[in-house]
């Protein structure tokens, strides 16, 4: 099937192409000739996972994979408590998981369930050794006792926007004590009604005094601090149905009270043609020229989601300072792009370039996929794990030669 999109309408005809083919054609007043792109229904075709498919993963020198936990179904996010308890949330099943591996071979061998029947349970981290957790309108806590258990659940905020098309809220401590929730927009590319859509908000511990932190984010929901500088970095994710190559997904230092652009902009403050909505009182380049453009830019449609900084010691000193994203993997995009691990490699605190970490989930000239990558945590050892949301893995990748 086709899409074609021509002045906001949209229409439906036949093509032989691969999956479903879409052509926008836009025509704004501050616009003097016609665009059009062409986006595409492309999604590889998931493979069952079985063990021996993690020998086709390529990592760099001296790194292993391994699987540290299997069959759980929708593992998304992680965090890990100081005593090795890796806390997992699960989507589709509602719940929030603690794992062990008890016996300290990398792989997780005891398992129980901490809490359940949370809708969209995504977010998850620990502060001051209580483990919060977010669905998508509610934010929750416990306390982390020192014999390992939890205690009681209490919810502490449970009016967060409603999610629409974006369900996944992700938060965060930052190193002001005060908590960061993502709250990404309701739909692909609209003037949202709510002023608290398409933001990160900043909230105390507590939950309380929650205020926008910053805005024009369509769906950033990876997000941390780097280590040296305490400055904030994100990846937004852009809009889809612009063309195979636009928007770029975009590295971003998040400020406090900036606006970063989405729904009237992508990339280096571009305007949105294909929007058939204008900001109130301007032009799109006219508001666009107010907000914040990308550090750096990324393949679009790759689909970042969690973004952590390396903070310890176990991998090469040049690790260090430098990020991890997570890149789940496109569906509006042909050829595919994303389904890897991405490293950001840092200098004097700036970013200065992306590359490959982890890849081969793509297999078959990209026809098929074995993994999407979604979580990521540094654990206790200094070894990085991540979930794939759609095989039911957790991997654990280390470093073993010593330098």
């Amino acid at each position: 099937m086709k899409l074609r999109v021509n002045s906001g309408r949209v229409f439906i005809g036949c093509a032989l192409a691969l999956g479903l083919t879409f052509t926008a054609t836009a025509q704004q007043p501050e616009q003097r000739r016609i665009e059009r792109v062409e986006g595409y229904l492309a999604t590889p075709k998931r493979v069952e996972f079985n063990e021996s498919l993690v020998q086709q993963l390529r990592l760099p020198p001296g790194f292993q994979i391994s699987v540290f936990a299997k069959d759980l179904g929708n593992p998304r996010n992680l965090a890990i408590a100081p005593n090795g308890t890796v806390y997992v949330t699960r989507r589709e099943q509602s719940d929030v998981l603690a794992l062990r591996d008890t016996n300290g071979d990398g792989r997780a061998d005891e398992r129980r369930t901490v809490s359940s029947g949370h809708k969209q349970v995504n977010g998850i981290t620990i502060n001051q050794n209580r483990l919060y957790f977010v669905t998508d309108t509610k934010l929750h806590a416990m306390d982390l006792r020192p014999d390992g258990t939890e205690g009681n659940l209490q919810t502490l905020i449970d009016d967060i926007p409603d999610a629409g098309q974006h369900p996944n809220r992700t938060l965060a401590f930052g190193p002001d004590g005060m908590l960061y929730i993502s709250v990404g927009s309701t739909c692909n590319a609209c003037d949202e009604p709510n002023d608290e859509h398409a933001t990160l908000l900043r909230a105390r511990y507590d939950g309380s005094q929650r205020t926008i932190y910053a805005k024009g984010l369509r769906n950033t929901i990876g997000f941390a601090w780097h280590p040296q500088t305490g400055e904030l970095w994100g990846m937004d994710r852009g809009s889809d149905w612009r063309g195979n190559d636009q928007p770029p997904e975009e590295l971003n230092p998040i400020q406090q009270g900036a606006n970063y652009g989405w729904p009237f902009c992508w990339g280096d403050r571009r305007p949105d043609v294909y929007l058939s909505a204008n900001p109130d009182g301007m032009t799109k380049e006219e508001y666009c020229a107010k907000t914040q453009a990308p550090v750096m830019t990324y393949t679009a449609h790759s689909a970042p989601l969690a973004f952590v900084f390396y903070t310890a010691n176990q991998f090469p000193p040049e690790y260090r300072g430098d990020a991890f994203v997570t890149m789940r993997g496109s569906w509006n995009r042909n050829p595919p792009s994303g389904y890897k691990l991405v490293r950001v490699r840092f200098q004097n605190g700036q970013p200065v370039a992306f590359e490959d970490f982890i890849t081969g989930f793509l297999i078959n000239g990209g026809a098929e996929q074995f993994g999407r990558p979604v979580g990521l945590a540094i654990a206790p050892d200094g070894s990085l794990l991540f979930t794939d949301d759609t095989n039911g893995v957790i991997y654990r990748v280390s470093y073993t030669v010593r330098r």
